[in-house]
């Protein structure tokens, strides 16, 4: 049985919820349920975010996780909050440029990845938290490649079409850290 729970937290304005639905519907395209539930504080941009993603092969009981197999947390804060929370053989993907933290656990896979940097790179920061979530599925291999293109391009509205092609390149430029690393 399939059972994915993930957590993904940052700063309000890094795209938090956003990577949470290219995910949760990236596992809908696969054929599997999802559940997506938002979590923010009162900031639009700076305060607290984060997001609960389950995706399993039968039906979902409950939207919320209290132990994640699966955490990326974009800033310190975020990384002091989950880290602890990551269920014995999960994954956190840490970004680096915010959270300089490192887990001291043996029981999890931690990767640390520059997020910023990369998105830097491919051409906006605004991109820092696809970067990290093509890191994360790089990992978890829980969804296609394939279909997480397909979620992002479902997911973007038709007024920013031109953020499609950078979205998919800023996922893959974080798969490719991951698996060059």
């Amino acid at each position: 049985m399939l059972l994915e729970e993930y957590i993904f937290a940052g700063f309000g304005g890094q795209g938090i919820m956003t990577i949470g639905q290219f995910a949760a519907y990236a596992g809908m395209i696969q054929g599997y349920d999802t559940a997506w539930i938002p979590s923010y504080g009162p900031e639009s941009r700076g305060g607290t975010a984060n997001c609960n993603v389950v995706i399993s092969d039968d039906v979902i009981g409950s939207p919320h996780t209290h132990s994640p197999n699966g955490v990326i947390v974009m800033n310190a804060p975020s990384f002091d909050r989950f880290e602890p929370e990551v269920r014995k053989g999960g994954v956190l993907v840490v970004n680096t440029n915010l959270a300089t933290q490192s887990s001291e656990r043996s029981d999890i896979k931690a990767a640390y990845v520059p997020c910023a940097d990369i998105a830097l790179e491919v051409g906006n920061e605004i991109l820092v938290s696809v970067v990290a979530l093509g890191a994360f599925n790089a990992l978890k291999k829980v969804v296609s490649d394939e279909n997480m293109e397909q979620a992002i391009k479902w997911k973007i509205p038709q007024a920013r079409k031109d953020l499609i092609d950078l979205n998919v390149r800023a996922y893959y430029a974080g798969k490719e850290y991951l698996e060059s690393t």
